[in-house]
């Protein structure tokens, strides 16, 4: 993600309005029903919508915050909550502004809706990193102006200055008169929204910068929240899709006799799925039904779509390697030539799943005139509100405000629930289609099993790197040359235009087109077309990019006879390379790396990288236990500026740490063979378990300035800190992921 304004993927929602509502634009709405005060029309949360069922269901609101009589604070989410813990870091930062008592506020997710885009991208989504960074200060104004319209109804009310009034912990007060927020709200809906405000010292916050519990955590751990895969409507089908066993395959001819005869399947359709390809679904009154039916089709498929294996294309990259790539960094490598000592060597990086826990799922209810639908509801867990909005409009014919969208909690993405194609919600829209035009009308919840999410493709591109470096006697750096091959995550889609410049797909190169050592570096690409669909995952091109550069720079270290770390610290000495130089002191010192002596068999690995304007570091204790690499602890030093919410921020560091090392692990490549993925669950696809989870300690860096990312900047470093660590228990240099040892 970058941020440009990227109306473009509304796909016509209204692309030409203003991504937010900014402060000369801001809009009050009507109040709430009883007396409430509301910026905006209350939000009405996915579980509440979807218990109601369609005769209940409210128009698609427009808001941020809301004061309920009994002076309970609601505050719409404008993004998705996922894990990431936004469903409680954007409410602290409206509630600080607030002045309101934080045991009153609650949170609920936003719907699809221009108020809601990203202020600085320009459409509704989460992403990139950018939920925090870039709705901090959004989500602070809110809540000024809401309080400056509490005061002001109070001042108003009393006959006193504004300036006499105190707001805090959801009451104002000025000499002995006193007022809740709750009492104030009816009248504080006929102030005028102040298009100026002034915010608050951040050495007076009470809420943000300090540890608080998530909002949705007691509801989790009852098992109480619902997410996309819970939604119930009324009368509401599941629907699952055999797809074909090739990206971009076609049914030749099937036979749903069998399928029909299981009790509670209801139809069996030919269906449009991705990539222009065709598939069946079956819909039934449940999804163990569902899955029978599916079980039971005869399909024969066209002998057509991709051909691709993961060896194959493993040698053509190798070919590709060797030849000149469109260069995104140029530098002047004379010097190579009269080297003494070089390093040559390539590195291979698999495709990778993102495996949320929970799976691919959208809900879809629609109102229907002749067997045409005329309006569309859908509950899903989408990053991409708009871009999803506008698909299932484009599916149905319909303009994206005839289709209203709840965004729904999500178990997890890591940029699976991101895609320009809008691939499973699309696809859930042409199923929803083909039932209507078969004469059906109940709603359909189209679901996932974990194997069509594992096979389903948009996997993290294979990659394939060669470095050539060269060292003079003194371990100096001569050159270093540099190609990259792999697919373009961008190609094809609206990002292109914004995304990819001289035929270069910046999500590729990033990590080690900004040189942060300081090398002569040349740097080149190549992005064969592949006809496997490919996504970002998380932490997009730093997730191979990273462990390149910082094995590499690791063995330069070793060349030039000088601590990894000290060899590291050397060459991050500009003013840009300050915050990594920061987080690598921060957790050498914190570790006790170089002063704290190691059980026997163990040693240190080190790495360092910045992502998403964040820079991470860790300092590993590894051994090798059974032939296999064990993580005892990792110490992390991170700069992202200003910490809202602590808690949650540790959080982030701790899940990428581990989510990183499910890159280590055997067998944790999505091998492709004939078109297909031949992976099909966590038996062969596994991640990482509890017991192999490091202690992972986390130390911020302080600073007062605006925040920056946090949800991927976790996930780079810790691969090749544990590979660091590996080749001073092994004298082995890990060249791939995942590691071969033995």
């Amino acid at each position: 993600m970058r941020m440009q304004r990227l109306q473009a993927l509304a796909g016509g929602d209204d692309a030409a309005a203003p991504a937010t509502l900014d402060r000369r634009s801001f809009l009050k709405l009507a109040g709430l029903a009883g007396g409430g005060f509301a910026l905006g029309a209350v939000p009405a949360s996915a579980d509440q919508v979807a218990a109601a069922g369609a005769k209940a269901a409210p128009a698609p609101p427009q808001a941020f915050v809301s004061i309920a009589p009994d002076n309970t604070v609601t505050v719409a989410v404008n993004r998705l909550e996922f894990g990431q813990g936004v469903h409680t870091g954007l409410p602290m930062a409206l509630a600080e502004e607030l002045d309101a008592d934080w045991r009153n506020v609650r949170a609920v997710l936003a719907p699809a809706g221009d108020p809601y885009k990203d202020p600085l991208m320009g459409l509704q989504m989460t992403g990139g990193s950018s939920a925090i960074r870039h709705s901090f200060q959004q989500y602070r104004e809110l809540g000024a102006r809401a309080r400056a319209m509490l005061i002001a109804a109070a001042a108003r009310q009393w006959g006193v200055e504004p300036a006499d009034c105190v707001a805090a912990q959801g009451v104002v007060t000025a000499g002995g008169n006193r007022a809740t927020y709750g009492e104030l709200a009816p009248a504080a809906m006929e102030m005028p929204v102040p298009a100026e405000v002034v915010l608050k010292d951040p050495a007076r916050f009470r809420l943000v910068g300090k540890p608080v519990p998530r909002l949705d955590a007691r509801a989790k751990l009852e098992g109480a929240l619902g997410f996309g895969i819970d939604v119930e409507i009324r009368d509401a089908m599941v629907a699952l899709v055999a797809r074909p066993p090739r990206f971009g395959g076609k049914v030749a001819r099937f036979d749903g006799d069998a399928a029909r005869k299981i009790r509670g399947v209801a139809d069996v359709m030919l269906v449009p799925v991705d990539g222009g390809g065709t598939g069946v679904a079956v819909v039934a009154d449940g999804y163990w039904p569902a899955k029978l039916g599916r079980d039971a089709l005869k399909i024969e498929w066209e002998d057509s779509g991709s051909t691709v294996s993961s060896a194959k294309l493993f040698e053509e990259y190798e070919r590709l390697a060797g030849l000149p790539g469109l260069v995104a960094l140029a530098a002047d490598l004379k010097a190579m030539a009269g080297a003494s000592r070089s390093i040559e060597a390539d590195y291979r990086f698999p495709y990778l799943a993102h495996a949320p826990m929970e799976p691919l799922n959208c809900t879809l209810q629609a109102g229907i005139a002749g067997n045409r639908a005329q309006s569309v509801k859908a509950w899903v867990g989408s990053q991409f509100q708009t871009v999803d909005r506008a698909a299932i409009a484009r599916v149905f014919e319909l303009d994206p405000a005839q289709v209203t969208l709840y965004t729904t909690m999500a178990g997890g993405g890591f940029g699976r629930r991101a895609v320009a194609t809008s691939d499973y919600v699309a696809e859930a829209a042409h199923v929803m289609r083909v039932w209507i035009g078969n004469g059906h009308s109940e709603p359909l919840k189209v679901m996932w099993s974990r194997e069509d999410d594992i096979r389903g493709g948009y996997y993290r591109p294979l990659h394939l790197h060669r470095a050539r470096i060269a060292v003079d006697d003194s371990g100096e750096v001569l050159g270093w040359d540099h190609t990259i091959v792999g697919q373009s995550l961008l190609a094809g889609t609206p990002f292109e235009r914004f995304m990819v410049k001289n035929g270069i797909d910046a999500t590729m190169t990033e990590g080690i087109v900004g040189n942060d050592y300081g090398f002569p570096l040349r740097l080149a690409v190549h992005h064969p077309e592949v006809k496997v669909p490919v996504l970002w995952w998380r932490s997009v091109g730093h997730t191979h990019t990273a462990f390149v550069k910082e094995t590499l720079v690791d063995e330069l270290a070793q060349m030039a006879g000088q601590d990894p770390v000290a060899y590291r610290l050397a060459r991050l000495s500009g003013t840009r390379q300050a915050r990594q130089r920061a987080a690598l002191a921060l957790a050498v010192a914190r570790s006790g790396y170089g002063t704290r002596k190691l059980p026997a068999g163990r040693a240190w690995g080190v790495a360092v990288h910045e992502s998403f304007d964040s820079a991470v570091a860790y300092v590993a204790e590894v051994s090798l236990a059974k032939g296999q690499p064990r993580v005892h602890r990792v110490t992390a030093g991170v700069h992202a500026n200003r910490i809202v919410n602590p808690l949650s921020a540790q959080a982030q560091i701790q899940g990428g740490c581990v989510f990183g090392l499910a890159m280590i692990r055997p067998g944790f490549a999505i091998e492709i063979e004939n078109g297909a993925a031949k992976n099909s669950n966590f038996t062969d696809f596994e991640p990482p378990r509890i017991g192999d989870a490091p202690v992972v300690d986390v130390h911020f860096v302080p600073s007062e300035d605006p925040p920056t990312g946090l949800g991927e900047p976790g996930v780079p470093p810790i691969a090749p800190a544990v590979a660091n660590a590996l080749f001073r228990l092994t004298g082995v240099r890990q060249r791939q992921l995942p590691f071969v040892l033995g």
